[in-house]
Formats: structure tokens, C-alpha cells, sequence
């Protein structure tokens, strides 16, 4: 069976989650994961209402996600004066079929870790073996493979999926002249607070100019005391003309070191240096991304999530997009058989949209309201309709949406992406 295996170069979201979908179709996998140790990473993420479908359809349902988060209820923006600019419901309350979670990213991957050991076996999933290139033929894909210690070994499979992250090495080979990472000068701290929820309860809200922006929103439901865990992102943008200078992020950080870039940010429903300088924990990063390549596939190789298409998180889909990936690839297997022609078929599906997206979330994605405002007014107004017509600022939110593949109304028609009971049988892998 060893040769037939998919194997998948990355136990992150977009290697696990394309692990539990080939396991949902008969596909055996394997899973080679760099950390020695599986751990929860990170802080919070969203979770899209066409990637909350894939879950439900892979049975992780409400209540495994309840446990790791809470379903958005609002999505808002708001002008530097603290006046709304725009404000839409979400999920349920929009009218889509599946919610949109908010979730804690470290919490949602244990859940992906520990449902792919229940149900592939933890031999399924191999850490401490960094993938860092592979050979390919007619026949099949050898990995090479290396240990923390580093002693080496090789895999081989029929075909090989690189999950491994914005750093891919699998990527570096099938495209050696690749630029470097991009990093347009925004400066990202993120870290969570224990507070009250503002708004709904649930509400994503993000504050500010694309410049100088919050993005604050709950990943627990209120405790006892009516405090939940906040995540809350504070981005500005800098100098970049002499590089990131490092090779690191998520570096830990003290709030006094960028609390002042906020100091105005005081309004009657939120204090933001307050709300900083009580919080649990902050790292900071640049905020960063790839520049598209032209295809994810070369062959029996191929690449899906932040090794195919690491993005800005102005959009809030890097992980739904990754989940969406390792489901298109399941569909890719069901129509034309674990092989080269199934993933010429899902490099042709979502590379070239996906890679537009890319560039539409570099240049703020649906935070590009705030950008608009911030031309016309400074951020600063009275009448939002007198900067920014209603219909103006609904159409440019909806043009996101059809982009990122979440309109509310193609997606609830849209079939399954894996039909019930759908299975490859072992005469199909080519």
C-alpha cells in the first residue's frame, strides 16, 4: 500500500485537513510534519462560511467547533472618529447555510490533530521529519526526507501534496527562480485580552485607516463574569525599503513597545491602549505574502494552502482557503483518479483565482473601505453616505465576497464538493 500513499509535506491546517479528506474518500495518506511535537499555534483566525461547510461535510460539526471558538455575528468597519462605516450580519445571519466561526487558530488545529489520529491512526502522521525535496517519475514521488537530529530517510508515494507553509521547500524546487517574500511594510501585533465583547457579542470589527488599524474579535463565549478571550490585531505600516532584517515572526513583544501608535484610538465603546496594556500575551510579524506563481503542479507534485498561495490576512481566508484546497483536491481524486491529471485539473481550478485573490488582498482586500474613506475624508466624517454611498460601499464588499468564493447566494446553491459516501477504490490511483 506504501507506494499508492498521497503524501502530504506539512501537518498544518492545509495538510491535515486534505488528510482527513483523503481518508473520507479511501485515499491512504501520510502525513510529515517538521515540529518534533504537535502543539496548539497561534492566536486568532476566521474560519468562512464555505470552509465551515467542508468541516460540517467532514463531521466536524457545531460542537467540535464550539469548542474552539464561536460563530461570527457581525462584520463591521469603523472610521478613525469611531463612526460606523460599514456593518454587515454574518454567517446564519446573513442568510448563508453555515455559519462563519471565529475561532482560536492553536485550539483549531489540536482538533484537527487529534480527529486525524482518531481516524487515520497516529502512525498516519510522522513528525519530526522535515520534507526538503522530493524526485519524481512515472511511476510515483520519492521524498526526501530529515530528522531534528539530522539523520535522513526517504518516502515514496504516488503522489506528493506540499502543505509546508510560505517557506515551502517543495515549492523552492518546482519553482527555483521564485521571488523572495514580500513584505509591503505593515507591522503586525497580535495577542488576546480577556474583556467584554463589543457590539453583538461576536462582531468582527476592524478600526482605523489601512495605515494605521485595529482588528478586534472574541474566540470564546463570555464567561460568568461576561468576559470572553479577545484577539485583537494592531497593524502599521513602516518603512520597508531595508527589508524585514529578520528570518523570524511571531517574535513576543512588550504592548509598551507600539501602545502609542493607538493613543487616539479612545472612543465611549472602546479603549484600545487600555485593552492592550491588559492583555495576555503579544507577538509581533510582518505582514507577509508570495508573490502568484503560474501553477501549483508539476507533475505528481503539487501545492495547496500557504506553499501555494500564502496571502495578507486583510481577506480573513487564509485558512478557509487552505481547507477549500485539500477539499478540491479530494474532488480532483473522485472525478479522475489519484494521479498527474487530478491535480492538473485542481492547479486548474483555484490557481489562477487564488492567485488573484493574493494580489486583491495586498492592496487591503475588504479593508479597502477604510483606505477609500481615508482618501476622501481622513477617516473622519459625520455622514458616511456623503463619503461613501451605500450602495457604493455594498457593492465593493460584494465584490470580495464573489472573489474569495463566499457569496452567500452561489455558495448555498453550490452541490457538495465531496459528495456522501463518495469513495476512490484502489483501482484509480494511477
Amino acid at each position: 500500500m506504501t507506494g499508492n500513499e498521497v503524501l502530504i509535506a506539512g501537518g498544518g491546517i492545509a495538510g491535515l485537513t486534505l488528510a482527513l479528506t483523503l481518508h473520507q474518500i479511501g485515499v491512504p495518506a501520510r502525513v510529515f510534519e517538521a515540529a518534533p511535537d504537535m502543539k496548539p499555534q497561534g492566536v486568532g483566525i476566521n474560519l468562512q462560511p464555505n470552509a465551515v461547510r467542508e468541516l460540517f461535510d467532514l463531521g466536524i460539526g457545531a460542537g467540535a467547533l464550539d469548542g474552539v471558538g464561536l460563530p461570527a455575528l457581525e462584520w463591521a468597519l469603523v472610521g478613525l472618529n469611531g463612526a460606523e462605516v460599514h456593518a454587515e450580519p454574518r454567517g446564519l445571519a446573513a442568510g448563508y447555510n453555515w455559519p462563519q466561526y471565529a475561532v482560536h487558530r492553536g485550539a483549531f488545529l489540536m482538533l484537527l490533530y487529534r480527529t486525524a489520529v482518531e481516524r487515520l491512526g497516529a502512525g498516519a502522521i510522522v513528525t519530526d521529519a522535515r520534507v526538503t525535496g522530493y524526485e519524481a517519475d512515472g511511476d510515483g514521488v520519492t521524498a526526501r526526507i530529515v530528522q531534528g537530529d539530522g539523520a535522513t530517510s526517504t518516502a515514496r508515494g504516488a503522489l506528493l501534496i506540499g502543505a509546508d507553509g510560505i517557506r515551502s521547500a517543495i515549492r523552492a524546487q518546482m519553482h527555483p527562480d521564485q521571488g523572495p517574500i514580500h513584505w509591503g511594510g505593515a507591522l503586525m501585533w497580535r495577542g488576546t485580552v480577556r474583556a467584554r465583547p463589543i457590539r453583538t457579542g461576536s462582531s468582527f470589527v476592524g478600526l482605523g485607516t489601512s495605515r494605521q488599524r485595529m482588528v478586534i474579535y472574541p474566540i470564546s463565549r463570555p464567561d460568568a463574569s461576561g468576559h470572553a478571550l479577545i484577539n485583537w490585531i494592531a497593524e502599521v505600516t513602516v518603512d520597508n525599503t531595508e527589508g524585514w532584517g529578520s528570518d523570524r515572526w511571531f517574535i513576543p513583544a512588550e504592548t509598551r513597545d507600539f501602545v502609542h501608535h493607538f493613543e487616539a484610538f479612545r472612543y465611549p465603546w472602546l479603549d484600545v491602549p487600555a485593552m492592550l496594556e491588559a492583555s495576555d500575551v503579544a507577538y509581533v510579524n510582518p505582514m507577509i505574502d508570495r508573490d502568484p506563481v503560474p501553477t501549483w503542479v508539476a507533475g505528481r507534485v503539487a501545492l495547496m494552502g500557504d506553499a501555494a498561495h500564502a496571502m495578507y490576512p486583510t481577506g480573513s481566508n487564509g485558512a478557509s482557503q487552505a481547507i477549500v484546497d485539500a477539499r478540491t483536491v479530494g474532488a480532483m481524486f473522485l472525478r479522475h483518479g489519484v494521479g498527474p491529471e487530478a491535480l492538473a485539473a485542481y492547479d486548474a481550478a483555484l490557481c489562477g483565482p487564488v492567485s488573484d485573490l493574493v494580489l486583491r488582498n495586498r492592496q487591503a482586500g475588504p479593508f479597502g473601505l477604510l483606505t477609500l474613506v481615508d482618501e476622501r475624508c481622513g477617516g473622519v466624517f459625520e455622514d458616511i453616505d456623503a463619503v461613501i454611498p451605500a450602495e457604493e460601499r455594498a457593492a465593493f464588499i460584494a465584490d470580495y465576497k464573489r472573489a474569495a468564493g463566499f457569496a452567500a447566494e452561489r455558495l448555498n446553491a453550490a452541490p457538495p464538493t465531496i459528495p456522501p459516501g463518495a469513495r476512490v477504490g484502489g483501482a484509480d490511483v494511477a
